[in-house]
């Protein structure tokens, strides 16, 4: 049954169309992601649906008493409340029952009152509702969402106003958690979370049997949690898939794949028929001609014949551009790169002040030329700190930093504070390579998806990700060959980010970065550097190598020894070979061959079948996609992907048989 059912929204801004008859419905216990590039209008989709915006054609309509909790991207606390009152001020459904279950209570103490088997009635369902939600529990549940998300004993008593932009949006995160609604919509939920907090959000969300529609960048998370893929591209629903985000990759590519396909083999098709056309029009097979033109007038068209089946023109896959730009360096460095010996980094305080403890202790650490270096650990814990002291940027409290010889270091800062706000693109582009000519600095900007007047936008006005994508094409321009990166992924959406990871990947220089996207880390880092109680563990191997060794219990590699032994105990019992067993195996090739051809004539008939089957799914699905039925022309696309995987496997097993 459907809790949430969406019909048909446009969606303009002024002129600009954001999205066009965008329709779906969410099962209760769904769970949801909504993937798309930057602009799509994913931001714009959970707004609406969470009642804060309004479409400008189309509906949403929720299931009757269904309650709903939205997380977004930016979130404010104006109020001097603490942490612990915000929790329970989110809890204004359990007080409404709780207030509810009081009066009903009263109620009942008159046991002459006519209506008091109804109100024992209305009681025990109020006193459901409030243990389903847990409110005899409440304040259990409020200590481990805090404990999972990050939150520190102190934090809990301190005012939300004074808290950082990241700890607001954790704490309105915890809130819309322990609301315990119906549905809940989560708009890039995983900002702002370290490792630690990212997996119990997974674990909690996997557990939870609520309706969950979500935004995210973060591709492990979405692999984790959800089950649906909802597609925005090119301003529409283009596809909705059964499975989470890796299978929907895959299922994308191959309905992609197969759509070029019958694109191909249909331009292919007009060619010859107007060519046929053009010899034969005026020739003795000109009635055939003609024949050939009224058909294919009526597939240019759009046209449903006398099978019901429309026939239509087959589109031509539409792809998103992507960024495309390389980096590298003419200047060869020393094989070692970076040298730390017995370094202490944190910040100074004036005398006069208490001094801050220093935040991480690093042995001597070396990082060799073309090593992927990936810093991790809690918020907090001093990553940022010790890329700033590599940098310069911050003096050591103790030890020191040492560059190899014709080592080019550039930094990409986390907060963009290498741009400067009141500059458009094009002279921040120039700043750095003021020979460049604006034609060049154009085709350059062009690259990293910039075109047009976009390029006179200030860089105050942009974005995250257009600041990003800004600062990246900077860092290209700058060549170095030892990048240190600080959160680069950061407000880039999927596309750019599997982008950068294919340039890291392609760079023949060395980097250190930060990130909390792990299958960021996963693609790039050949070495982790972990902190963990304020010094680095060192790991070699890729995140998902560490992964593995963290969480693998000690009896993983351990094998059922009866199992072998039953295996065993099977061969010795086996009896000896007997006359009568020999004349068997005479008779076998007989068998075999009988057995062969039987197989044979099943295979060609279920080639047969599973042909006919794929040219009635291809009808349908040209009938589908000149309807702009998105959800079925997914649904055609990836029941085609199958049928002809299994129609190519039954090939190639004819083929083996028959040879």
């Amino acid at each position: 049954m459907s809790i949430i059912t969406v019909n048909n929204l446009t969606k303009y801004y002024g002129a600009e169309l954001i999205f066009r008859d965008v329709g779906f419905q969410v099962a209760r216990g769904e769970k949801v992601a909504i993937v798309g590039v930057n602009g799509a209008g994913k931001s714009t989709l959970l707004r609406i649906i969470a009642g804060q915006e309004m479409p400008t054609v189309g509906s949403v309509h929720m299931a009757r008493g269904a309650r709903l909790a939205y997380l977004a991207q930016e979130v404010r606390f104006d109020s001097q409340r603490t942490l612990l009152e915000e929790m329970h001020a989110s809890l204004a459904y359990l007080n409404t029952l709780r207030d509810e279950m009081t009066a009903l209570e009263t109620a009942l103490t008159d046991s002459a009152r006519p209506d008091h088997d109804d109100v024992m009635e209305r009681y025990g369902e109020a006193l459901h509702r409030f243990e389903h939600a847990g409110g005899y529990d409440i304040d259990r549940r409020i200590a481990m969402i805090l404990d999972g998300l990050g939150f520190t004993t102190a934090q809990r008593h301190e005012p939300v106003a004074r808290f950082s932009g990241g700890q607001k949006t954790r704490t309105a995160l915890a809130a819309a958690l322990l609301s315990d609604p119906d549905v809940l919509l989560l708009d890039e939920p995983t900002n702002h979370l370290d490792l630690a907090a990212l997996e119990w959000l997974e674990r909690f969300l996997r557990d939870w049997d609520g309706t969950l529609i979500v935004v995210s960048h973060d591709r492990y998370f979405l692999d984790r949690v959800t089950t649906r893929t909802l597609d925005l591209a090119f301003n529409r629903l283009d596809g909705d898939y059964p499975a989470p985000y890796q299978r929907y990759l895959e299922l994308k590519a191959a309905r992609l794949e197969l759509q070029l396909k019958q694109y191909r083999a249909q331009q292919e098709e007009i060619a010859r028929t107007e060519e046929f056309i053009r010899r034969f029009k005026n020739s003795q097979l000109s009635k055939q001609a003609r024949g050939r033109e009224r058909r294919l007038e009526r597939l240019k068209t759009g046209w449903e014949g006398g099978s019901g089946r429309t026939e239509g023109l087959v589109a031509r896959p539409e792809q998103q551009k992507k960024l495309a730009f390389k980096l590298g360096s003419n200047l060869r460095g020393a094989d070692l790169v970076l040298k730390i010996e017995e370094l202490t980094v944190g910040y100074e305080r004036p005398a006069a002040v208490a001094p801050q403890p220093a935040l991480l202790h690093i042995p001597d650490l070396e990082i060799w030329r073309g090593q992927r270096v990936a810093l991790m650990g809690p918020n907090g814990c001093g990553k940022t700190t010790l890329l700033r002291t590599i940098v310069g940027d911050l003096p050591p409290l103790r030890g020191r930093v040492r560059l190899g010889s014709n080592i080019k270091l550039v930094y990409y800062a986390q907060a963009h504070e290498g741009l400067q706000m009141d500059r458009t693109i094009l002279d921040e582009i120039r700043r750095i390579r003021p020979e460049i000519k604006e034609t060049e600095a154009r085709t350059l900007l062009g690259r990293f998806l910039f075109s047009g007047d976009e390029v006179s936008k200030r860089i105050a006005n942009l974005s995250g990700g257009e600041r990003g994508r800004v600062a990246l094409a900077q860092l290209m321009l700058l060549g170095g060959n030892f990048l240190v990166l600080d959160e680069p992924t950061n407000h880039l959406d999927i596309d750019a980010r599997e982008a950068l990871e294919t340039v890291l990947n392609e760079y023949d220089g060395t980097v250190l970065f930060v990130s909390h996207d792990r299958y960021f880390v996963d693609a790039v880092a050949d070495t982790i550097w972990m902190v963990r109680d304020g010094v680095i563990e060192v790991f070699d191997g890729a995140y998902s190598d560490y992964s593995a060794t963290r969480d693998a219990a000690p009896a993983t590699n351990a094998r059922p020894a009866n199992s072998v032994q039953k295996r065993e105990t099977a061969r010795e019992s086996r009896p000896a070979s007997s006359a009568n067993d020999t004349r068997a195996f005479n008779r076998e090739p007989e068998r075999e061959e009988r057995r062969r051809q039987r197989r044979l004539a099943a295979l060609e008939e279920e080639i047969a079948g599973l042909e006919a089957q794929l040219r009635d799914l291809a009808a349908a699905l040209n009938a589908a996609s000149a309807t702009g039925d998105v959800p079925r022309v997914t649904s055609l696309g990836i029941e085609m992907v199958e049928v002809q995987a299994t129609l190519d496997a039954r090939y190639d097993e004819w083929a083996t048989i028959a040879v």
